[in-house]
């Protein structure tokens, strides 16, 4: 079994890449797209159809429902499914997907979790979610900058560690040691020019509107309010807007591609930052590079 990674901006033709390998190369696909992770956000998250994916198995797609939360830690739990489906199938393991972080967390490694007490968990209970918050600003002021104010779960999570280690959170992950899941994995990236990128997106967004995005937003809306995490996502958000009077339709397509267009920009500068020895090309040379890696003895 081999591994590999496929990163690039959104938009840039990773999916349909990684469904071409898998056919091809005896792969299995993890995605790493934090939005496909949930059940019934289809056509914001552009995730692949059950035709598209056919009979190739995905792990990281249809995982959760929009009102639980997704870490990196779930991702890990995630991942160790999809390798042992790899080894056990004698399949190769296609990682693909925009959200690079989770990537970063399986090549470095997570801070092990310390023993939170039943003693803790009471404790907390009787913290205000604003209290905690000013808390994390006078212990820890550069994660409280990374943070809602009113995130319950980061704000809860960061007061366990706080209590059980007798250290703010940002001090505990700089000084633990971190257990990398995998080793000398080859990462490759779509290059691709930033003009015909925003075509690609805005093409893109006009069909997700086409096919039913403000249908399945106020679907989503009913069923799970506005407050869970997703619900903020690109995509989403605008058509809350568009919903609300905010925007027309055609101010709906823009805002969104403008906005998916500097996501874009964001994981291309992320990747650029995090990763070392990346091999970038542009969609049909990189094609034929995994290609000759993935069925090489």
């Amino acid at each position: 079994m081999k591994e590999v990674a496929i990163l690039g901006p959104t938009a840039s033709g990773k999916t349909t890449l990684s469904l071409e390998l898998a056919k091809t190369c005896n792969g299995i696909v993890l995605s790493l797209d934090s939005l496909s992770v949930y059940k019934e956000i289809n056509i914001a998250s552009a995730k692949p159809t059950k035709e598209e994916r056919s009979d190739i198995p995905h792990f990281g797609i249809d995982e959760i429902y929009v009102n639980e939360h997704f870490s990196s830690a779930l991702f890990f739990e995630i991942y160790k499914l999809a390798k042992e489906e790899a080894l056990k199938n004698k399949k190769n393991l296609i990682i693909v997907g925009g959200t690079s972080f989770y990537l970063k967390s399986l090549v470095e490694g997570l801070n092990p979790k310390p023993n939170i007490s039943e003693e803790i968990k009471k404790k907390i209970k009787y913290i205000s979610i604003k209290d905690g918050y000013e808390m994390i600003k006078k212990y820890d002021p550069v994660y409280a900058d990374k943070i809602s104010s009113k995130d319950k779960y980061r704000i809860e999570k960061w007061l366990e560690i706080f209590f059980a280690t007798d250290k703010p959170l940002t001090d505990y992950f700089n000084s633990s040691n971190k257990s990398p899941l995998i080793k000398d994995l080859k990462i490759y990236e779509i290059e691709i020019n930033r003009s015909k990128l925003k075509n690609k997106i805005d093409l893109r967004t006009n069909k997700m509107i086409q096919t039913g995005l403000i249908d399945e937003v106020l679907y989503l809306e009913k069923k799970y309010t506005r407050a869970p995490k997703a619900m903020n996502s690109i995509g989403i958000k605008e058509t809350l807007e568009y919903l609300d009077g905010y925007l027309n339709l055609q101010e709906l397509q823009t805002k969104i591609t403008n906005k998916t267009a500097q996501l874009a920009k964001r994981q291309s500068t992320f990747n650029k930052s995090q990763f070392k020895g990346i091999i970038k090309a542009d969609t049909k040379t990189l094609r034929k590079l995994i290609q000759s890696y993935l069925q090489s003895s």
